[in-house]
């Protein structure tokens, strides 16, 4: 093995593959089970970000990466999931808006 590499046991990956099947049947017996509204979808969204963290962090070598690196990955992701948040409240008053419109303005 040449100096400086790295060589990760096969086994971590073979453990985090059968993983991300048993995260895929979660997330397809949370359809077929017939889950409604917000507990389909958080579940089918937990279960995603799950797989996601697995394959960032063992697959692409993250777990094993320095900060700056995976600074620069996970980063950005948060702030895509903290604009996601801020839009999804700001649904909320854009639907409350239209209904007192509708109401006041008898349509």
């Amino acid at each position: 093995m040449a100096e400086g590499t790295q060589q990760h046991p096969l086994k971590i990956y073979f453990f985090v593959w059968i993983l991300l099947f048993v995260f895929s049947a979660f997330s397809y017996w949370v359809d077929w089970y017939g889950f409604q509204s917000y507990t389909r979808w958080g579940l089918i969204l937990l279960f995603m970000m799950l797989k996601a963290g697995f394959i960032c962090a063992i697959f692409m070598h993250m777990w094993w990466e320095r900060l700056p690196i995976i600074s620069a990955i996970l980063l950005p992701c948060f702030a895509i999931l903290v604009f996601v948040f801020i839009m999804w409240h700001e649904s909320y008053y854009t639907l409350l808006i239209r209904k007192l419109f509708f109401l006041i303005n008898g349509g």
